[in-house]
């Protein structure tokens, strides 16, 4: 039992393994990180998300026998706050449980740099009551991108029917190395609209962003309704909506 526990526990130290490694009847059936959603992740404030592995074995999953981890395949390491996790047996189906694992991404220790910015992946080993296990590398993936802040601001407000509104604002993303955000430039970014008493969003035009990620554009006023920019992000940055400005058209 304490060279299986050696084992699995370098497994996780060392960011996952050469190949799958398992003995038994030990299954690693899904690995869940964030609920499946990407995580944006900014200068300061960490962010905490769950790991959840299901797994199997013919004698029940020992819930502190668990060792999983995050990395992004070059650097960067993360570990559960909780390390034992909390395994959940499944109804009618003891043999099966699913554990939970909490963990924390900090901005300034965690990515390193931005080149850390995509896919990480999720290095998992478990183990049953047994004795059996079973480890597996990158047994499921999370996208982990530069948080993006968007600004707006339409004007004149109130404008006639007809004349022109210019709509500006900006982009920027977190910088992991400066710990600051930054203008994001050369960026496609949609201008959208609503209509007041709409609750669909319409896209104007496209417009990339500038020096500093400045944003701006003309168009003609036509109608009350709210104006934002919306900005779909990329493999290393998360995407970004203002909240919206409204204009009364007279």
């Amino acid at each position: 039992m304490a060279a299986v526990v050696g084992a699995l526990s370098a497994f996780a130290v060392q960011g996952g393994a050469q190949a799958d490694e398992h003995e038994g009847d030990t299954q690693i059936l899904k690995v869940v990180v964030n609920g499946g959603r990407d995580i944006a992740l900014g200068t300061t404030e960490a962010k905490k998300f769950t790991l959840q592995v299901t797994a199997s074995d013919d004698s029940g999953i020992r819930e502190d026998f668990t060792v999983p981890s995050l990395w992004n395949g070059t650097k960067g390491l993360v570990i559960p706050d909780n390390p034992t996790g909390k395994c959940v047996p499944h109804a009618g189906a003891p043999t099966t449980s699913t554990c939970t694992y909490r963990m924390t991404l900090r901005p300034r220790i965690d990515p390193q740099d931005n080149t850390t910015a995509g896919t990480w992946k999720a290095d998992v080993a478990i183990s049953g009551n047994d004795g059996d296990y079973m480890g597996k590398d990158a047994a499921a993936t999370v996208q982990v991108r530069r948080n993006a802040k968007a600004t707006v601001n339409a004007a004149p407000e109130p404008v006639k029917k007809g004349k022109t509104l210019t709509v500006t604002g900006s982009l920027t993303r977190a910088n992991w190395e400066t710990y600051k955000y930054a203008g994001y430039t050369g960026q496609p970014v949609k201008l959208q609209f609503r209509k007041k008493g709409s609750s669909a969003y319409t896209t104007v035009k496209t417009v990339s962003t500038g020096s500093r990620g400045a944003l701006r554009t003309d168009v003609k006023a036509a109608t009350d309704g709210y104006w934002r920019w919306s900005f779909v992000g990329t493999s290393s940055t998360h995407p970004a909506t203002t909240t919206a400005d409204f204009v009364d058209v007279r």
